[in-house]
C-alpha cells in the first residue's frame, strides 16, 4: 500500500511550479484546489468565502465560481484590496456569475452563515498576524459556523505549525499533499478534521509519509524511544526559530538504533532508522 506524502512547503512550492512549468496553467491549478475543496464539504445554508490577497484567496474565488455553477450563491468578503493574478481572474468571474460581496467593516459581519471558508493565508505564511488580518481570523472564530480552512489554517506555520493567532477550523482541506506543519506545534490544537486533495501535481521529492494513527501503538513497541513533543524539544532546547522536530527526532533514531516517537495529545512524529512518518487522530 502506498502511504500519502507529507512535504514541506518549499518541495510543494517547486513541484507546484514544476507543474505549470510542464504545461498545467496556474489557473487550471487553482481551479482544482477550488473543486477539491467543493467535492470535500457539503455546502448548504448561508456560505461566506473570506479572501486574503494571495493564491489562497484566489483558491476561494474559485470556489465562489463553483458553488455559483451549482446552484449556491456565496458572499465574499475581501480583508484586502489585494489579489494575486489568478486571484482577480476567478473574483471577476464570480462576481459575473452572481456572487455577492460583503462588508468586512461591519460589526460581527459573518452572524448568521452556516459554512464560513477560509482563504485568507496559505502555507508559506510566516510570522505573526496583525491588523485587519488578525480581525479577520478572530471574526472567523467567533461566528459558530461551520469553517473550512482551504490548504491550511491562516495563521499556522506550513513547516513548523507555530502559530500565535490561527483559525479554528471544523475541517481543514489539505492541497496536493499534506505539509508537516499540519503535525507540529500549535497546529493540531488548531484542526478539527483534516483530508488531503489530489490536484494532479507530481512531488519533486519524496520527504515524509503520512501513518494510520491507529498503527502508533505498534511502533511505540519494540524498546521505542516514546516521549511528549514538549518533553522532546526542551531536552534539545528547541527554541522560537530554531524548531526542527522531525530532523532531530530522525538524529536521535540514527544515533540509538530505535525508533522515537515524539507525541502531542492529537499527533505524531515517528522516526523509525529509514523513514520519518507523521500521523494525527484528526485525518481522514
Amino acid at each position: 500500500m502506498t502511504l500519502p506524502q507529507v512535504v514541506t512547503v518549499q518541495n510543494m512550492r517547486e513541484s507546484d511550479a514544476a507543474a505549470i512549468a510542464g504545461g498545467v496553467s496556474s489557473a487550471e491549478l487553482m481551479h482544482r484546489a477550488a473543486l477539491g475543496i467543493y467535492k470535500a464539504v457539503r455546502f448548504t445554508g448561508r456560505v461566506a468565502i473570506v479572501c486574503g490577497g494571495g493564491n489562497n484567496g484566489g483558491d476561494g474565488y474559485a470556489l465562489a465560481c463553483i458553488l455559483l455553477e451549482n446552484g449556491v450563491t456565496p458572499v465574499i468578503f475581501r480583508v484586502t484590496e489585494s489579489f494575486s493574478k489568478d486571484g482577480l481572474y476567478y473574483y471577476h468571474k464570480a462576481m459575473s456569475k452572481g456572487a455577492e460581496e460583503g462588508d468586512f467593516r461591519l460589526p460581527s459581519p459573518l452572524d448568521g452563515f452556516d459554512i464560513v471558508v477560509d482563504c485568507l493565508l496559505g502555507t508559506g505564511f510566516h510570522g505573526e498576524v496583525g491588523g485587519e488580518m488578525q480581525r479577520a481570523v478572530e471574526e472567523i472564530n467567533a461566528c459558530g459556523a461551520y469553517v473550512v480552512s482551504a490548504d491550511i489554517n491562516s495563521g499556522v506555520n506550513g513547516d513548523t505549525g507555530e502559530a500565535a493567532v490561527a483559525v479554528n477550523s471544523d475541517l481543514t482541506v489539505s492541497i496536493g499533499a499534506f505539509k508537516i506543519g499540519m503535525f507540529l506545534g500549535d497546529a493540531p490544537y488548531y484542526i478539527g478534521m483534516m483530508k488531503n486533495v489530489d490536484i494532479g501535481i507530481e512531488l519533486l521529492r519524496q520527504e515524509f509519509y503520512l501513518m494510520d494513527y491507529e498503527q502508533l501503538p505498534f511502533f511505540e513497541g519494540y524498546d521505542a524511544i516514546v516521549m511528549s513533543e514538549e518533553d522532546f524539544c526542551e531536552r534539545y532546547d528547541l527554541g522560537d526559530g530554531e524548531f526542527d522536530l522531525p530532523t532531530c527526532a530522525a538524529r536521535l533514531s540514527d544515533d540509538t538504533g530505535k525508533t522515537v516517537v515524539v507525541k502531542t495529545a492529537h499527533s505524531a512524529v515517528i522516526a523509525d532508522i529509514q523513514y520519518l512518518y507523521f500521523a494525527a487522530d484528526y485525518v481522514f
